[in-house]
């Protein structure tokens, strides 16, 4: 056989060896075609060079091979090594320039690290160095290559997480943001990983530490970055601990503004429970409705109309958006001595230069605190004082703090001159009905907490108001005659006590420090009365009987006695008729001789709610508690309970136009469509007529003769107009034809 057929079939051969060992070999063939002959000549390529084997400049295929069996590819990963180790040498001299077989060596030596554990021991540290040297001046691609392999090297629990974080953390302080959100989102996965068993608190503790000199730092985006990672931890239930909370506080005292724009944020979140209760318009936010309440309270200028306007088209991009936030909101409860965090945080707000959105959100976080750890804080008020004037800005959010920081330990002289403000300046006549509003919800807030701030004379002429022109002002008039019927109805007019009841008698505001403190469970005397007389038999023969009836039924259905409201009805009354003292005996004896079950506390709360509807005879009976529109108060308030309009105010003329205008885009249908038969014809003489000026028409005999026709000739001209209309419709194709050819003649003419 010639050698030349010889050469394809030890080509094939060799292909298919390949094929078969996933290596390539060292000889292959390649035709070669001269110029001066047609044919074919094969040559070894051992003397040209090595081409077609490219495993140790492809470093994907070689990471791939080395992650299959690492010890066949243990030299290819060593001449790997040192061309990297070489390229390191070359870059200490150069760190500022980019370097790109660098950042692929360094990718590939941590995806094939876990392979080589002896040789790469100091591959981490040399990394860690590096960074920290050389962060400062790194081309970005590079130190972002440098942070991967880092997080790539963590993610195989090649690298202590201590030493990783910290260096991390110290990163922060490049301008680099797209290094900053990596590192962000990898310290907050790592930390969550690491606790995702077991919360580890040993690294939890020594990383707080580091976080809180981090908090202190002069650069402010790595403080900043520092901070919104310990808020999304504690969001997500990975350091919720008083520690931490305590380390956020800390950031409240910041110079930088979006520092403390953040940690008054975290603090002034929402509860999930208060927005799980809440309609769906609180959920997403304020809803339009709120808006217009808000900038309609102040002075109507058209600086407020263009922030309304502005607001809505921020309200309808926020509800596009949906993004459910998630707060905890025990934070508040964790802080450690409140009475001097808020003694300090006042005394920032007295001498703060910040804007008057970041004061808002200070004095609204003081009232919080104030108002959930009752502290007395005296100099809070007068301060709130000072801004409650209708035309102020934002006045609603001051008028929730001043609700939010009343409680019952502050005395009322305290609290008094807040309230008085309130009624002098917005529940006044010459005001707006919202105004009026605000203000009136405002003082029922602050006096549900404090009711002794309260003198009877002023809740007199805020009762008058009932009989207001405005809907909302009778509205909250009668909010707060219903709240004083609770606590106090003595306070009240005679005509706006209200139908007298058994809860309304014993009601009385307790003095100022005094607690009621009972052993007994008030209604628990219901319980005694209710018991059924036991039988003469045994438990046994009880059971027995039971059984024995069940068998004799067999099948049939048996009427079970319910307790319902008429029986609670009937004992209510039967309850009348013992004294007092008598009934707090009999519950003080029920109380202490039996183990209380949860059908037995829902008798009592009926009992309770029983005095409620119990009323003089011949009366109607009243709405029960439960059914009532007054929702039970929590420790937070929000802008709704300030805000609240029991009516739509009332839009102006712009409005009510833009409306008309958007209902009329749907009837084109309903509109007379006016053609001609020939779109290129001009208008005729009665449509000119139409047109024309009445003084040019009025001395035409059409119009002199218009007035003097009797019904008869109007009647026939009726008729004939018909008829021609008629006569028209019929042969309108034809008509329309001869008018368009003796039209075009006659201008040819």
């Amino acid at each position: 056989m010639n050698i030349q057929d010889a050469l394809p079939r030890l080509r094939n051969s060799l292909v298919f060896f390949v094929t078969l060992s996933g290596r390539a070999p060292s000889l292959s063939f390649r035709p070669l075609r001269t110029s001066s002959t047609s044919q074919s000549v094969w040559r070894c390529p051992v003397m040209s060079g090595r081409h077609n084997n490219k495993l140790p400049t492809n470093l994907p295929q070689l990471q791939n091979l080395i992650k299959r069996d690492p010890r066949s590819y243990t030299e290819e990963f060593l001449q790997q090594f040192r061309h990297y180790q070489s390229n390191i040498q070359i870059f200490k001299h150069q760190p500022d320039k980019p370097n790109k077989d660098l950042a692929e060596l360094v990718m590939f030596l941590a995806q094939v690290g876990h392979c080589y554990l002896e040789e790469l021991s100091s591959f981490p540290k040399e990394l860690t160095e590096l960074l920290l040297n050389h962060h400062t001046v790194l081309e970005p691609d590079l130190r972002m290559t440098f942070c991967k392999a880092l997080i790539l090297l963590r993610n195989k629990d090649l690298i202590d997480p201590t030493s990783l974080l910290e260096l991390f953390f110290e990163l922060l302080r490049c301008h680099d943001k797209l290094l900053r959100k990596t590192l962000y989102t990898h310290i907050v996965t790592d930390i969550k990983n690491i606790n995702a068993k077991h919360k580890n608190n040993r690294l939890n503790t020594t990383l707080q530490n580091f976080m809180y000199t981090m908090l202190r730092d002069s650069n402010p985006i790595a403080a900043k970055i520092s901070l919104d990672v310990i808020v999304e931890l504690y969001k997500r239930n990975i350091w919720n601990d008083a520690k931490t909370v305590n380390v956020i506080t800390t950031a409240c005292f910041s110079k930088v503004t979006k520092i403390l724009v953040a940690a008054l944020t975290f603090f002034l979140g929402k509860d999930e429970d208060e927005k799980k209760d809440s309609d769906s318009e609180s959920e997403d936010g304020p809803s339009a409705r709120d808006l217009m309440v808000r900038y309609s309270t102040g002075k109507k200028t058209s600086k407020n109309k263009k922030k309304l306007e502005k607001a809505m088209k921020v309200l309808k991009k926020h509800k596009k958006k949906r993004k459910v936030e998630v707060f905890n909101f025990s934070a508040i409860h964790l802080i450690h001595d409140p009475q001097d965090f808020a003694e300090k945080l006042l005394k920032e707000l007295e001498s703060s230069k910040e804007r008057f959105e970041v004061k808002i959100m200070l004095m609204e976080f003081i009232s919080r605190l104030v108002g959930i750890h009752e502290l007395i804080l005296f100099n809070f008020y007068p301060f709130v004082q000072r801004f409650l004037q209708p035309h102020q800005r934002e006045v609603t959010k001051i008028l929730l703090c001043a609700a939010q920081s009343a409680h019952h330990l502050v005395p009322p002289e305290i609290i008094e001159p807040v309230i008085m403000t309130i009624a002098n300046n917005f529940v006044t006549d010459r005001n707006s009905g919202e105004v009026m509003t605000v203000g009136l919800n405002s003082i029922k807030e602050i006096v549900a907490r404090c009711p002794l701030s309260m003198s009877e004379d002023l809740l007199q002429d805020l009762a008058q108001y009932k009989s207001h022109k405005d809907k909302n002002v009778v509205m909250s008039a009668r909010g707060l005659i219903q709240l004083f019927r609770e606590l106090n109805p003595h306070m009240l007019h005679r005509k706006d006590r209200g139908k007298p009841t058994e809860s309304s008698a014993e009601a009385r505001i307790q003095d100022y420090g005094e607690l009621e403190a009972k052993d007994y469970i008030p209604g628990a005397e219901v319980l005694e009365l209710e018991e059924e007389p036991k039988g003469d038999d045994d438990d046994e023969d009880g059971w027995e009987s039971a059984s024995m009836s069940e068998d004799e039924d067999d099948g049939e259905w048996v009427n079970v006695h319910h307790s319902s409201d008429e029986d609670q009805e009937e004992v209510a009354e039967k309850l009348q008729s013992i004294p007092a003292e008598e009934r707090k005996a009999k519950a003080a004896v029920v109380s202490a001789s039996r183990l209380l079950t949860q059908d037995d506390f829902k008798k009592i709360r009926l009992a309770q709610m029983a005095k409620d509807v119990n009323a003089a005879p011949g009366k109607g009976q009243k709405r029960k508690k439960a059914d009532s529109d007054e929702e039970e108060r929590g420790e937070l308030l929000t802008l709704r309970d300030i805000e609240r309009l029991h009516k739509k105010p009332k839009s102006d003329k712009e409005t009510r136009l833009a409306t008309a205008l958007a209902g009329r885009t749907d009837r084109k249908e309903f509109v007379k469509k006016k053609t001609k038969l020939n779109p290129y014809a001009s208008t005729s003489n009665k449509e000119k007529r139409k047109k024309k000026n009445f003084m040019m028409m009025r001395q035409s005999q059409t119009v002199r003769t218009k007035g003097k026709r009797s019904f008869r000739e109007k009647q026939s001209a009726a008729a004939e107009m018909f008829k021609r209309r008629v006569r028209r419709e019929k042969h309108l194709p034809v008509k329309a034809a001869f008018y368009s050819r003796n039209k075009w003649s006659s201008l040819c003419w």
